[in-house]
């Protein structure tokens, strides 16, 4: 019970940023991608417990919160200026990239500043918390500042992942017995070939969801010539699904490797936000990618 409680209230939540996003700003969504890196960073830190020491620990939080924070307001101001000058030039990505840089340039030099009190374990840590989540979740702001697509990438992000995560379970249950061949018997025991099956269906059906609500609903058009722009959801659902499993599978693995069982205890029944968001990093990545491949394919 306490698991489907918080899952709708989560639900809940991620339906309010989009109706904000849609109706009021963008940058509604935004906050809510900072939220989780800022409390997604920390369950990271705090897993990491005394691999890292408290000075690394500042450095990972404040930059991984300052390249969402950056890029998100300096593409909003590169839009305003680009609708009083068109031939504005959008320098949005390369100065987040001068961040992160600058990010990854302070913890190199802690090996000088603070050379006793740092070690190269110390500072491999440190770059793992720097990256996971934050730079992941850094793709789903870029995938929110897309000049086109960016609801449908959205949508595909945090509706495939649900559709695909029940349908892997539901086959698992019913057909795992029969079939129990492993999917990562060393990451995730309990995850079979037959349960992947079904999250790829989980997938596809979740698009032709999509597709109906964002065609039917949201920009209402005439379905019957659509049916191109149905197949190419059918084939990104199966995608996403495809990298949502393989995100599931990567933090499953880095729980391992630290021995916990949870990143967290804010999300009850379901344990911490990364526990929650997982799968939705790896599928930003694959949607952000064909959605911007397609952008620049078709204009």
């Amino acid at each position: 019970m306490k698991r489907l409680l918080t899952g709708a209230v989560y639900l809940l939540i991620l339906l309010g940023a989009f109706l904000l996003r849609r109706y009021v700003h963008l940058l509604f969504f935004d906050a809510l991608i900072l939220v989780f890196s800022v409390i997604g960073t920390c369950e990271m830190l705090r897993a990491f417990g005394d691999r890292i020491d408290r000075v690394q620990k500042t450095l990972v939080l404040l930059f991984s919160s300052g390249f969402i924070i950056c890029f998100a307001a300096t593409d909003t101001v590169y839009r305003h200026l680009q609708e009083m000058r068109p031939a504005t030039v959008n320098y949005s990505p390369l100065i987040t990239f001068v961040v992160f840089m600058a990010a990854l340039a302070i913890l190199f030099g802690l090996l000088v500043f603070r050379h006793e009190k740092t070690s190269l374990d110390s500072l491999g840590c440190s770059l793992i918390c720097l990256l996971y989540p934050s730079v992941f979740l850094l793709v789903l702001v870029g995938c929110n500042h897309m000049p086109a697509y960016s609801e449908i990438g959205i949508l595909f992000v945090f509706v495939i992942c649900p559709f695909s995560d029940s349908l892997a379970y539901v086959f698992g249950r019913l057909f795992g017995r029969w079939l129990p061949k492993k999917l990562a018997p060393t990451v995730s025991p309990n995850k079979t070939l037959i349960g992947g099956l079904g999250g790829l269906i989980g997938g596809a059906l979740g698009a032709v969801c999509i597709f109906f609500v964002y065609y039917g609903l949201l920009e209402p058009c005439d379905l019957n010539t659509e049916w191109l722009n149905l197949v190419f959801f059918i084939g990104l659902g199966v995608l996403t699904a495809a990298f949502t499993e393989l995100g599931d599978l990567v933090e499953s693995a880095i729980k391992r490797k630290l021995e916990i069982k949870d990143m967290g205890k804010i999300l009850p029944g379901h344990g911490g936000i990364l526990d929650r968001i997982d799968s939705s990093l790896y599928a930003g990545l694959i949607v952000c990618f064909v959605l911007t491949m397609r952008i620049l394919i078709t204009g």
